[in-house]
């Protein structure tokens, strides 16, 4: 036995290969990690793994926001657009409201030019017919008759000529045949019936030879008469005749009558 048997070997036991190579292997899977882990910096290293899990989460929430403001902010453009309409329309329409304003002044003014216009003409009308009636009544060749009752009958009808013909009118501007004799009879003190049938029978019956100033004339037959006038002389009579031609004088040769009756 050597001398140095009882001594204890200083040197460690020696390890098995299989032992060593499954150290190294663990020792170097956790070097590896923590190269990562240093890697992906200090703070990253101290948060918990489960954060990494809730990242989709994160994200899915992230989209629906986005896609939540991009139908706000196209509501927004659509709503900014209809106001932008409506705003236009309103202009629009403010516009052809001021226009039509404009044109209904422009047409009233004008309406009530004419009716000043056709106001005017009907005065200068209505003083030149009082002006021919003056001067009908002083230039006139009708022998001065007898009676004042006549000249009264005759001055009234002859105030009227250019008078209006209207069926059933008894003036003052308008008159039919009867209504006109009428009225004129009434100057007189005279009340004649109102139609001309009736009026062709009234007074005494004469002939047409002999008929004189204020003679009533009719035309067709006694009591079935069409038309009346009124003798003026110088074979002429005076009569609302028609629409066309109104109060006129006229010959009785070129309409004659078919009988006369004096009331006078």
């Amino acid at each position: 036995m050597s001398h140095t048997a009882h001594i204890p070997s200083h040197r460690k036991p020696r390890r098995s290969a299989s032992k060593l190579a499954l150290r190294a292997g663990v020792a170097g899977g956790v070097l590896s990690t923590l190269a990562v882990a240093g890697a992906s910096g200090p703070a990253t290293a101290a948060e918990p793994v489960t954060e990494t899990i809730e990242l989709p989460t994160l994200t899915t929430g992230l989209s629906a926001q986005i896609a939540q403001s991009a139908d706000v902010t196209k509501q927004a453009a659509d709503q900014y657009e209809l106001q932008a309409e409506q705003d236009a329309a309103a202009t629009k329409a403010a516009k052809q409201a001021k226009k039509d304003l404009a044109e209904a002044k422009r047409k009233a003014e004008a309406k009530k030019k004419a009716e000043a216009e056709a106001e005017r003409k009907a005065a200068e009308e209505r003083a030149s017919r009082s002006s021919a009636r003056t001067v009908l009544a002083a230039s006139s060749d009708v022998a001065a008759p007898a009676s004042g009752s006549v000249a009264s009958v005759i001055g009234f009808l002859k105030a009227q000529v250019g008078d209006a013909y209207v069926m059933g009118g008894t003036g003052p501007n308008s008159w039919d045949c009867s209504g006109l004799v009428q009225a004129a009879f009434k100057q007189a003190g005279v009340s004649l019936p109102r139609t001309s049938q009736a009026q062709s029978t009234a007074g005494t019956p004469v002939s047409l030879s002999s008929v004189q100033v204020g003679d009533i004339l009719y035309w067709g037959g006694a009591g079935s008469a069409y038309h009346v006038g009124v003798y003026i002389g110088n074979g002429q009579y005076l009569d609302a005749a028609n629409p066309s031609k109104g109060v006129v004088i006229q010959d009785l040769s070129g309409y004659p009558a078919s009988g006369a009756v004096r009331v006078l």
